[in-house]
C-alpha cells in the first residue's frame, strides 16, 4: 500500500498527526498551472449532499447525490467521495501507466488495477470535516514505478503539495 505518509509509521496518532501537518505545509508551494489542456464546468445545487450536480463539457451529465447511510443518510444516490474516489483511482492510473511508458516499463502497468478508499471524519484541530486517502496498486509489483506515478498523479500532487483555488461571487 501506497501512504502518503509512510515517513510516519510506528508514531503515536499525535505525533502521526503533526508529522502529516508538517509534511504538508514544510516548503510545499502550491502547485500553478502554465497553461490549461482540459478545463470542466460543474454545478451543485439543491441541498448541498442531497442535491444535484451537473458538469459542462463535451460530455454534460448529471447526478442526483445522497447523504450516505454512515452519515446518517438513505444512501440512495452518489456522494461527492465517492466521486472523489473514482476519479483518483483513474488519474492515478493514468499517471502509472505515463511513468511506466516514459520508463521503458509499459508492461509492468498493463494489468494494474488501482483501488482508491476516501475516508471523511472530523479534522483533527481544525473542526469541520476533513479526507484521508489510501490507494493500493495492484497488479503492479516495481515500487518506484508506484511511486513516479504518486509523483506524476495531479491529485497527488493538489493534495501533497496544494493547489491554486480561487473563490469568488458569481455574477451571472
Amino acid at each position: 500500500m501506497l501512504n502518503i505518509g509512510a515517513r510516519i509509521v510506528n508514531t503515536s496518532r499525535v505525533r502521526a498527526i503533526q508529522a502529516i501537518r508538517s509534511y504538508a505545509t514544510k516548503g510545499a508551494t502550491p502547485v500553478t498551472l502554465k497553461n490549461h489542456k482540459y478545463t470542466v464546468h460543474a454545478t451543485a445545487a439543491g441541498q448541498g449532499r442531497k442535491g444535484e450536480v451537473k458538469s459542462f463539457d463535451e460530455t454534460p451529465f448529471s447526478l442526483h447525490l445522497a447523504m450516505p447511510k454512515a452519515m446518517g443518510g438513505k444512501g440512495e444516490g452518489t456522494n461527492p467521495e465517492q466521486l472523489f474516489a473514482m476519479g483518483y483511482a483513474s488519474c492515478f492510473l493514468g499517471a502509472l501507466q505515463m511513468m511506466a511508458g516514459k520508463t521503458g516499463k509499459k508492461d509492468a502497468a498493463r494489468n494494474a488495477v488501482i483501488h482508491t478508499t476516501v475516508h471523511l471524519g472530523e479534522a483533527e484541530g481544525l473542526g469541520g470535516f476533513g479526507l484521508a486517502v489510501d490507494i493500493k496498486v495492484e497488479g503492479v509489483e516495481d515500487e518506484e514505478l508506484i511511486k513516479a506515478g504518486h509523483e506524476a498523479c495531479p491529485y497527488s500532487r493538489a493534495l501533497m503539495q496544494g493547489a491554486v483555488v480561487n473563490v469568488s461571487k458569481a455574477y451571472f
